[in-house]
Formats: structure tokens, sequence, C-alpha cells
């Protein structure tokens, strides 16, 4: 009975669920690779089955003129370009951090899983914003879930990075911990996506009329954005060095002038 009783113990400690635990970092990886590749996949089977114009279409129509023809579907296309684009810098991010991780948690991989669930439904977000007539209620309506959406996806590998924070001596390299080299430009990569969506969501509630100018301004921002971003912050950290070492310098001169003076000098 004791055996028993001691062996069902063992169980309950071998299964319980720590958050803290690791987690195999190159699993978690390979899933989320391939999340991001299925969801691309979606969108271009999206764009490329309902966006096509008909021959017959074209030649009655648009008296040939295939050019005319396309630019029928151009809010479907920069709706499409702008989802896709948004996949890709959103796996790029992912990416930087992952590379910065050498040890994933158990906290980290929900973390994770829960950020994929809302990216696999950016497909959707693309054909709300897609579907619904320009400049109408449910147009708008699509847009801001379509922010929400990009939202949650961002917040949640913004978490990642917090909790990896909390563990850094064992999850992150010493390059992104406190005070590294790439911790100022990975915080401010991680919080972009966050904080531009949602302002993009409290504009379209405040100027709904230009909603959707909004919405496709910020999808085609953001990649310039993040190129802007890695400038400022190489700049800031330069500028910031160049002070301490001035200021070093300035004490150094300082200690050395006290050196060379006599006794009496030091005491006047």
């Amino acid at each position: 009975g004791q055996r028993d009783v001691e062996e069902a113990h063992h169980s309950l400690e071998t299964f319980t669920f720590y958050l803290s635990e690791p987690l195999s970092k190159e699993r978690v990886e390979a899933f989320s690779d391939g999340v991001y590749a299925i969801v691309a996949t979606l969108l271009i089977l999206d764009i490329c089955e309902d966006n096509v114009p008909d021959p017959r279409e074209v030649e009655e129509k648009f008296r040939g003129s295939l050019l005319e023809a396309l630019s029928e579907y151009g809010p479907n296309y920069l709706a499409y370009f702008g989802s896709f684009v948004t996949i890709g810098l959103l796996w790029f991010v992912h990416h930087s951090l992952f590379l910065y991780v050498t040890k994933a948690t158990r906290l980290m991989g929900l973390l994770n899983i829960l950020s994929l669930a809302f990216i696999g439904g950016l497909p959707l977000a693309y054909q709300l914003t897609s579907e619904f007539a320009e400049k109408s209620h449910n147009e708008i309506e699509a847009i801001q879930v379509s922010c929400v959406t990009t939202f949650f996806a961002s917040i949640f590998q913004f978490a990642i990075w917090t909790t990896a924070l909390l563990h850094e001596k064992e999850t992150l390299h010493p390059f992104a911990r406190y005070g590294g080299k790439e911790h100022a430009f990975m915080f401010a990569k991680l919080a972009l996506y966050p904080c531009v969506s949602l302002g993009a969501f409290f504009l379209t509630c405040l100027l709904s009329e230009f909603s959707t100018a909004i919405f496709h301004l910020m999808q085609i921002v953001i990649p310039f954005a993040f190129l802007a971003l890695r400038i400022f912050v190489r700049i800031s950290l330069t500028v910031i060095k160049s002070v301490m070492s001035l200021s070093r310098r300035k004490v150094v001169l300082l200690e050395e002038e006290e050196a060379c003076l006599s006794p009496s000098e030091t005491l006047s």
C-alpha cells in the first residue's frame, strides 16, 4: 500500500504543469514556422481564387484591356499585400525574438500558441476588409477587427519577450539582456506593431470616414518604420555612449589633476 501511494505521488509530480519548466525551443520554432507558412498559403489561395477577371468580362466590359479589369480588384490586391506584409513582418519579429532565446519555457510556449491563434485569423481579416463596400459600416467594423487581430498577435509576442526577461540568465543571449547590444532595438521592434495597430483602431473610431486610408497607411508605413527604428536606435545608442565616454574622460582628467597637485595645494 505504501509503495502504491509513493508511485501515485511520483506520477502526480511527473505530470504537474510547471510554467517555468523548459520546453524544446526547436519544436516551438518548427510549429510556429508551419503555422506562418499555412497562413501565408491561405492568403495566396484566397487572392488567386476570387480575384481573377473572367476573359469574357474583360472583352465585353473593359474592351479587352486587362489592366482596366485588374483595377476593379485593386482594393482586394491592396488588402492582400498588406496582410501578407503583416504576416511576413510578424514572422520576422518572431524569428528575431527566438534568435536571442537560448531556452524556452512552457509559459513562453503557451504565449506563442496564443499569438499564433490570432495570426491564423489574419486570412479571415483579409477577407473581411476586401468583402464589404467602401466606406460602409461593415467595412469600418472589419478594419477594426483586423486591427484588433494584429494587436493581439503582436502583444503576445511582446509577452514572450517580457517572460524571457524575467529569467534572462537562463533564457536569453547576453546581447539581448538588460543593457545588452540588442535589448533596446528588440524592445522597440516588439512594441511597434501593438502600438501602431492600437493607434489605428482608435483613429478608425474617431475618423470613421478615413478608416480605410488609415488602415492601409498603417500596413504600408510599418515596413519603413522598422528600418527607421533600426537607424534611430543605433543613433540613440551611439549618442548615449559618446556622452558617457565624455563624462568618464572628465572624471579621469579631474583625478589626474588632483594627483598632480601637491598636498598643500590639495588642502587649499
